[in-house]
């Protein structure tokens, strides 16, 4: 597996990474625990050594999973958490204050296993809270070596700027991919600037880009996509043009929609390093793949040209989460 950097940070990580959300919350019904592990230790035995997770993952479950199925390779791997929901819960509302960073912290450190998390990211800015006072109490952390390095999650700007004076943010960790590029209009640029790492999530459209969704497909009840315009029934319909896109490149490339997704990414910046999330070991290995992949610059101008002309539909949240994101 190749290694990258995250920004100036000197963290090294692998060039992907894993989101867990999926494992134990998010997406209808999680697998068993049993499986869960397994697919943890293939991603391990693969190369895989950048494992995401959050307080707010079921919550709390997913930081158990990890805990448990991550400790015999604590040395080896670089376990990546979150604060700043109010109970770990985000219907609740954002809650950054510095005793909730904190208590979060060494709830985190019991449940991972572990007496020290790799990057711990505020989840949400908080606007009761300054980001300047953030950062202070991350960085207090770090001086008592319960965190070697934070993140932020969602961030505008203006907050990284601030943040990032205070103690220098490792990663920026949003949505970004073919189907959701607004970060390329500031946030990279800011990033390239300030020398911080980014990490996509969702960069496979939570799931969409492989081409594993279509119009008529039905979402278990309890799946957050049902949540989210994006994934309407005739959105979806709309959007399979570029999952259509994916599926020429891929054809020409031996590969998959996925996998063209992913190299995609991983083609924008040395310091990008995405996290696909699965449940499944095939998918696992498929996306893996990505890394191996070279697109030309070429190939890269014709994927610009041929997606510039495809428009997404549909808001990628609704309205009550957009409000937390960018600030």
């Amino acid at each position: 597996m190749k290694t990258r950097k995250l920004g100036n940070s000197g963290l090294e990580v692998s060039a992907l990474g894993l989101g867990c959300m999926g494992l134990s919350f998010a997406y209808g019904t999680a697998p068993e625990k049993s499986e869960s592990i397994k697919l943890l230790h293939a991603a391990v035995d693969a190369g895989i050594n950048f494992f995401d997770t959050a307080e707010a993952y079921g919550p709390y479950q997913n930081e158990e999973l990890l805990g448990e199925a991550l400790a015999p390779y604590r040395d080896k791997v670089i376990i990546a958490t979150k604060f700043g929901f109010k109970d770990g819960i985000p219907d609740l509302g954002v809650d950054s204050r510095p005793e909730n960073i904190i208590a979060v912290a060494d709830a985190a450190l019991r449940r991972l296993k572990t007496d020290y998390i790799d990057l711990y990211y505020q989840h949400r800015v908080d606007p009761a809270v300054p980001v300047e006072e953030v950062a202070g109490t991350v960085q207090d952390l770090i001086k008592a070596g319960k965190v070697r390095h934070w993140g932020m999650s969602e961030a505008g700007v203006e907050s990284i700027r601030k943040a990032h004076a205070i103690q220098p943010v490792a990663a920026l960790q949003s949505e970004y991919s073919l189907w959701w590029r607004e970060p390329e209009q500031q946030i990279l640029p800011l990033l390239e600037e300030l020398g911080i790492g980014f990490v996509p999530f969702s960069p496979l459209g939570r799931g969409f880009l492989t081409g594993a969704i279509n119009e008529d497909t039905k979402f278990d009840a309890n799946d957050f996509r049902n949540r989210l315009p994006r994934y309407a029934e005739e959105n979806r319909k709309s959007n399979l043009a570029l999952v259509e896109l994916l599926k020429g490149i891929a054809a020409d490339k031996n590969a998959t929609p996925a996998q063209i997704a992913l190299a995609w990414l991983l083609a924008q910046r040395p310091w990008i390093v995405p996290i696909p999330g699965t449940t499944k070991v095939n998918r696992l290995q498929e996306n893996i793949g990505a890394v191996d992949i070279t697109l030309t610059s070429a190939d890269l101008e014709a994927i610009e040209a041929a997606a510039a002309k495809i428009a997404i539909q549909g808001a990628r949240y609704p309205e009550i989460f957009q409000k937390a994101v960018g600030k």
